[in-house]
């Protein structure tokens, strides 16, 4: 079946903000004197906030926290992330990515976004490429995070195509084990495609265009 619409995960994928996200949790990690690294930042990727604390929490010692002060916890770390990203804008965008985007959607390929970031629009709209997506699909409209196919399901419902039309492109092992689950075909870029994950494992993000052409 040919490919008729494309779901994107955001971060790793169309853009970078691991370096911010590492940066609000070992904040938040050093307030509770708790040891935080890049390995088990790498635990976090395409996992949810609250998932990602319990993470963290692993090797918290001190008193026992309330699902209250977990909330309030991971509204801090969110509020951190969120000032740093106040740093990216257009110029964060890669424009092989901006015009592979554009390439697509002359094919008349539509396009969403499907992550389980509750900040997918805000970034979007830094990096100034909100118009280039038919559909966002985002952590505030999902309530379980991959490898559930959730995201990709309502992603691929808000394109108004079955999955089995759709590609998904993910970073994450976790994103192409949902894209799997969704009975979508998927492409894989950054950790997960040195993996192995996914039918196909691309090189570089033009690829694509091979791909769907």
């Amino acid at each position: 079946m040919p490919i008729k619409g494309i779901l994107f995960d955001l971060d790793g994928v169309i853009c970078h903000t691991d370096h911010y996200h590492y940066l609000a949790w070992k904040k938040l990690a050093d307030s509770l004197k708790i040891p935080f690294d890049e390995k088990i930042n790498d635990r976090l990727r395409g996992v949810s906030r609250m998932e990602s604390l319990e993470i963290i929490l692993e090797q918290y010692h001190g008193d026992p926290l309330s699902e209250a002060q977990k909330v309030e916890l991971a509204t801090e770390k969110n509020e951190a992330y969120r000032e740093y990203l106040k740093l990216m804008g257009p110029q964060d965008c890669d424009p092989i990515v901006k015009e592979v985007l554009q390439q697509l959607r002359a094919q008349g390929i539509r396009l969403a976004i499907a992550s389980s970031s509750k900040n997918a629009r805000f970034i979007l709209q830094q990096l100034g490429i909100t118009d280039l997506f038919d559909a966002i699909v985002d952590g505030t409209m999902i309530t379980k995070s991959k490898p559930d196919p959730e995201v990709f399901v309502k992603a691929a419902q808000a394109l108004q195509l079955d999955n089995t039309q759709c590609l998904v492109v993910e970073d994450a092992i976790a994103g192409a084990k949902a894209g799997e689950a969704a009975n979508s075909t998927v492409a894989c870029v950054g950790d997960a495609a040195k993996e192995g994950c996914g039918t196909y494992q691309l090189q570089s993000f033009q690829d694509l265009l091979q791909l769907v052409g």
